[in-house]
């Protein structure tokens, strides 16, 4: 059997473990290679070391991309986007339930359109790829055809993706609408056909409780205890008003979070965007079985929904992930979500180290998503999703760079000053699949 060897050769990071909060690392939890290697084989990492170290061992004739002067890590992680919703980003001036009403559903309607559907999901991958993103946890619309289309786009492109068709059943617009068993038909015939495929991984999707029925969240339920492998996207306590209005939809419920427990929806597979306002015994409810919060900074700060108290969820033992929340978030790029968690911590003060932010957009959301074992770090049997970052994408970060004397001055002046015109190329399963630049970008 022949296999395919490739040697990508420069400065690379990574991180083994959680790093923790100061601006020191905790002993062994990250690595960094001035002159580094990582040996693909098959798809795989095969072994990462000093350059030197490993020249002797190679294969000859071993394809060799030197990729000296930039910096490679492991390809971002998003756990929580809308791709139907990337027509609509930036778009002025609501709060949540307005802003759903005025642009999301609108935007939404448009998929059922099949080539709609399939001209989107394809343009959202080009862009995610070209931000250096290699996995993310996707909403797509009501539609089934969404689903399809982005899936078949991901497994061209050889992605670890998860993503599910988005359930509803009331309160939103009749094109958008379920019949209260349907969409769970719907779900089931999707999880047969993509759930476990390649890389691609099937997670329920209510929408959120105010717009699916009791029989409906019964019935999510009903599914996820059936299929323990399954995940589950939702969202959680994001606006007051949202509060307020499941408390009268669900008199009968003790909170928000009530509702979700009540039917068997929070698990460790489960993720819920946003949980800004809750209180710490919400916090340990969550954490116990598993879930996790995702943390989306720059959707809260655009939609004026608050503060998301990421060290309130470490203390309370819950997981959090973070995500870029497109359309409500303003970026599809792993460093915009970075520089948004930042300034919710620094108002908060509890400001975010370039150690933690790198750790949390790779193997902490790959914990998060219960992934760790596959994705999120340069490791020997890691599949090899890579993004290559460089450090003179533009002259004002060249310049802050150069003046850094820190590996934890460099990392923290990255992450605030990257964009995506800092990705110089992107890998999934050993492949290029975006090369900055290129005339033949996101296409591949």
């Amino acid at each position: 059997m022949t296999h395919s060897h490739r040697l990508l050769r420069g400065a690379l990071f990574t991180c083994l473990d959680d790093p923790g909060e100061d601006n020191t690392p905790l002993p062994d939890t990250t690595r960094y290679l001035e002159d580094g290697a990582i040996w693909i084989v098959d798809g795989h990492i095969h072994a990462v070391d000093d350059y030197a170290t490993l020249a002797a061992r190679l294969p000859p004739e071993i394809e060799m991309v030197d990729y000296r002067g930039k910096l490679m890590m492991p390809g971002f992680i998003d756990s929580h986007v809308h791709y139907v919703q990337l027509d609509i980003m930036a778009s002025y001036g609501h709060q949540l339930l307005d802003w759903l009403n005025d642009y999301t559903f609108p935007a939404e309607c448009r998929f059922a359109d099949a080539e709609h559907a399939r001209q989107s999901a394809e343009r959202f991958l080009d862009e995610l790829l070209r931000a250096g993103t290699t996995t993310a946890q996707v909403f797509c619309s009501s539609h089934p055809i969404s689903v399809d289309s982005f899936f078949g786009a991901a497994q061209r492109r050889r992605l670890r993706m998860l993503a599910g068709k988005v359930l509803m059943d009331r309160h939103a617009p009749a094109a958008l609408t379920d019949d209260t068993l349907g969409g769970v038909r719907d779900s089931e015939r999707l999880i047969a056909d993509w759930h476990g495929r390649d890389r691609l991984a099937y997670t329920l999707t209510p929408r959120f409780a105010p717009t699916s029925t009791r029989e409906q969240l019964d019935a999510v339920g009903g599914v996820l205890r059936s299929a323990p492998d399954l995940y589950l996207q939702t969202h959680l306590s994001e606006n007051r008003g949202e509060i307020a209005w499941v408390a009268e939809l669900f008199p009968e419920r003790r909170d928000y979070l009530d509702v979700y427990e009540h039917y068997g929806l929070v698990g460790p597979r489960s993720t819920f965007a946003h949980g800004i306002h809750l209180d710490d015994g919400q916090r340990r409810r969550l954490a116990e079985p598993g879930a996790n919060i995702a943390f989306c900074p720059t959707s809260n700060l655009f939609l004026g929904s608050g503060l998301m108290d990421r060290l309130a969820c470490r203390d309370a033992g819950l997981a959090t992930s973070l995500a870029s929340d497109v359309g409500a978030g303003t970026s599809l790029s792993g460093f915009g979500t970075l520089q948004g968690a930042y300034q919710v911590g620094a108002l908060l003060g509890q400001p975010l180290t370039g150690w933690q932010g790198f750790y949390r957009l790779t193997l902490g959301n790959a914990r998060a998503l219960h992934l760790a074992d596959k994705i999120g770090s340069l490791q020997p049997g890691y599949e090899a999703d890579i993004v290559v970052l460089d450090p003179d994408a533009t002259p004002l970060l060249s310049r802050r760079l150069s003046c850094a004397t820190t590996l934890a001055e460099r990392l923290f002046a990255l992450m605030m000053l990257g964009d995506d015109r800092t990705v110089a190329a992107t890998w999934a399963n050993g492949q290029p699949v975006h090369v900055r630049d290129s005339a033949a970008a996101g296409s591949a």
